[in-house]
């Protein structure tokens, strides 16, 4: 009897121990599905903010100009007027303000066209630092509401010192949204393949962005009044940091207790591989920043090209640059330690296509070398752009503001650059020096890209990911990672000890440990 109650005990035990595993395992999977729902979500968001970013950046190129020339006409009527019935006024009270002339139009769309990319570049060394600080959700809510705001002072505009703060406002809106979204896919997606896929989306996002804006704003524009895009893009854009808040709620508790404190962005800028890359994305987009606001003119000077074919001249080329994703995010897949090969693969083909650029005498031949600059564009970025999260991996501290930062400026210095000085390149030099001069730094600085070809085969150290900060080992996982720890000689400081319990003093502690380390990379 004593034995038949004892197997009988065992066998309730078994079953309570079962029925509890069971439970574990079914809440394990509901998180983990939890999780990858969220990254999709989150996915979206972002890539709606990046779309929305280059729909506001496009969304001008065919109302400005024509909208500024309405306000300087209207601005005339108004002197006329003013003079036929005996006004006494030195100047009329234009709406683009005292003393816009015609002849300074293209230096005023210029400077408006640049001014977002630098504010841009002056915010992203700020903000990149602020994004590791505060997390990633809360700057990109910031961004969202600089962009809004942006979007509704478009809108309202009424006189060029107000579009020129919209644009303005724009690059701080997209100092913050840009660079903490791009960051977010790199720390959601910590997987290459997925963090290359992923990012990849979002690079196909920015390009449809940038092409549906010009005959999205043209055509709103003509239609429907100046406001419509700009209060259409307003209400997405609301829609956007409304599902932010639903999905990541970035004023709840947000546990930043096991966050490492990301490198200076100053250190990550003397980092020789990220250099090399932030040089590569500068480089490998002055051809699409340079081409944007002179090829146009050139086009009706050497072809008599109509009004269609300027406004449609990179339509073609959004479908070689989806085409440089997918096949760049396959390669990866299958050839990871070849990203650095993608890139100098890309930098020759934007460097042949921008070479012959003068060449072409019609509209169908033109659409050759474009579609060749964006393709090159997209397997530069592509392949790049995780290579940046991954150096940060394996030589600093796993945290993407900072780093994600330096590539918006990278993006930023050819999009400031564009608009200002291209014009005057040609002007001074001619249109085919302009292409020969981008084209030949593209193909000079491709095999710079070998210095990145044993990236691949770095690892990270163990004070990365491995120590936890502010509280000691919960479970088997993080017994054995701190006894490692301990056994290389660094002492872990458990949040609840009474020495050396400071969180700030182990903050020190765990920052000159990564310095250390990120100047001691191994390779496998």
């Amino acid at each position: 009897m004593e034995a038949e109650a004892g197997a009988g005990r065992a066998k309730s035990a078994m079953e309570k121990l079962s029925d509890a595993m069971g439970e574990k395992t079914k809440q394990l999977g509901t998180a983990i599905h939890d999780m990858h729902r969220q990254r999709r979500l989150i996915l979206i968001i972002v890539c709606v903010a990046l779309f929305l970013d280059n729909m506001l950046y496009m969304v001008i190129v065919p109302i400005m100009p024509v909208y500024i020339s309405t306000m300087w006409a209207a601005s005339q009527n108004a002197a006329q007027e003013d003079n036929a019935s005996g006004a006494n006024d030195s100047w009329p009270k234009s709406v683009l303000g005292p003393g816009y002339p015609p002849e300074n139009e293209d230096i005023k769309i210029g400077v408006l066209f640049a001014s977002k990319a630098i504010l841009q570049l002056l915010v992203n060394p700020l903000s990149g630092p602020f994004i590791d600080r505060v997390g990633y959700d809360l700057p990109l809510l910031i961004g969202l509401t600089v962009m809004f705001l942006s979007t509704i002072t478009f809108a309202l505009a009424e006189n060029y010192a107000t579009l020129l703060a919209a644009r303005s406002l724009q690059g701080l809106g997209s100092a913050f949204a840009d660079t903490s979204g791009i960051a977010m896919i790199a720390d959601k997606y910590t997987e290459e393949s997925e963090r290359s896929r992923a990012l990849g989306i979002a690079l196909a996002f920015i390009s449809f962005g940038s092409l549906v804006a010009p005959p999205f704003g043209g055509t709103l524009y003509q239609f429907a009044g100046r406001r419509a895009p700009f209060l259409v893009l307003a209400c997405v854009c609301l829609l956007d940091g409304l599902l932010l808040l639903a999905v990541i709620k970035p004023f709840g508790s947000r546990a930043r207790a096991n966050m490492p404190v990301g490198s200076p962005i100053h250190r990550l800028m003397m980092d020789p591989y990220i250099a090399v890359v932030a040089g590569a994305l500068t480089t490998c987009n002055i051809p699409l920043a340079f081409l944007e606001p002179t090829i146009a003119t050139w086009m009706k000077q050497t072809m008599a090209a109509s009004e269609w074919q300027m406004g449609l001249t990179w339509l073609p080329a959004f479908f070689p640059h989806v085409l440089g994703v997918y096949v760049t995010v396959q390669l990866s897949a299958k050839y990871p330690h070849l990203q650095w090969f993608y890139g100098a693969l890309g930098m020759a083909a934007i460097g042949a296509s921008s070479c012959t650029v003068p060449a072409c005498r019609n509209f169908g031949q033109l659409i050759v070398p474009l579609c060749g600059i964006c393709f090159g564009i997209a397997l530069v970025d592509t392949a790049l752009l995780p290579t940046l999260a991954f150096l940060v991996d394996v030589r600093h501290v796993s945290v993407y503001g900072s780093v994600y930062a330096i590539a918006d400026i990278s993006y930023s210095v050819a999009y400031a650059l564009g608009p200002i000085v291209a014009s005057q390149i040609v002007h001074s030099l001619g249109f085919v020096q302009l292409n020969l001069g981008m084209g030949l730094a593209n193909v000079l600085y491709a095999p710079l890209l070998l210095v990145l070809r044993n990236v691949s085969h770095m690892k990270a150290s163990h004070s990365e990911r491995n120590i936890l900060l502010e509280e000691g080992p919960k479970g088997l996982y993080d017994t054995i990672k701190m006894e490692e720890c301990k056994g290389k000689g660094k002492t872990p400081h458990p949040a609840g000890g009474q020495e050396g319990s400071s969180v700030d003093s182990y903050h020190r502690n765990l920052t000159g440990a990564s310095e250390e380390d990120s100047s001691d990379y191994e390779y496998s």
